[in-house]
């Protein structure tokens, strides 16, 4: 229990110091663009591999409740992107090729990629509109990463390869959806009617 117990603290540590080090700024514009892209009726496409692309689905489910057109890359009912949709790009190392050539061809086409990810001069960082800096050891990372060594004081395999990333990544979108019902005006209510009601 002794490991179970210290990579909780570590964890949950490491979300309360995080907020210090995503920027106000970035969270306005990401709330500006997706509230755009509900009021205009346009598309929301978001993007992720593993368990990233699992914090990617969360975030569209909560999209989808409360009334977003929104998909989710690999889905078979994903259609055509046009100007003026958005693409949500998770990575925490801005590399995955999936992820990237897939921001890249929505650009082409003329949606406005955002990327979380905790590199902003990566690769998908380089092709979004928008990039949401998000703190987290990678699988990437290297022991010398000066943020995470100031969020963490060190690593430890308590929360191994994209970890930290993945939950401060899902924390933060689910923050942001609390944000958004304030800003389109929606109750949990809302929230509720649009829940799936078919479940085993």
């Amino acid at each position: 229990m002794e490991v179970f117990k210290e990579s909780y603290s570590l964890i949950t540590r490491f979300l309360a110091k995080s907020l210090d080090y995503i920027s106000d700024d970035e969270v306005s514009r990401f709330l500006e663009l997706i509230s755009r892209t509900y009021r205009e009726n346009k598309k929301v496409l978001v993007i992720g591999a593993g368990r990233s692309g699992l914090v990617g689905r969360a975030f569209a489910m909560r999209l989808m409740h409360m009334g977003f057109r929104v998909y989710v890359l690999g889905e078979t009912i994903v259609p055509a992107l046009n100007n003026g949709d958005v693409v949500i790009a998770i990575s925490g190392s801005g590399r995955t090729k999936l992820v990237v050539t897939a921001a890249e061809v929505a650009k082409s086409i003329g949606a406005s990629v955002i990327s979380l990810t905790s590199y902003p001069d990566s690769p998908l960082g380089k092709v979004s509109d928008l990039v949401i800096q998000i703190p987290g050891r990678t699988k990437i990372s290297v022991e010398d990463d000066y943020n995470i060594r100031q969020l963490i004081g060190m690593y430890e395999p308590l929360a191994p390869l994209g970890t930290l990333f993945e939950i401060t990544a899902l924390v933060f979108l689910d923050s942001v959806v609390s944000e958004l019902m304030k800003i389109l005006g929606k109750t949990e209510d809302d929230l509720k009617r649009m829940h799936a009601n078919i479940e085993i």
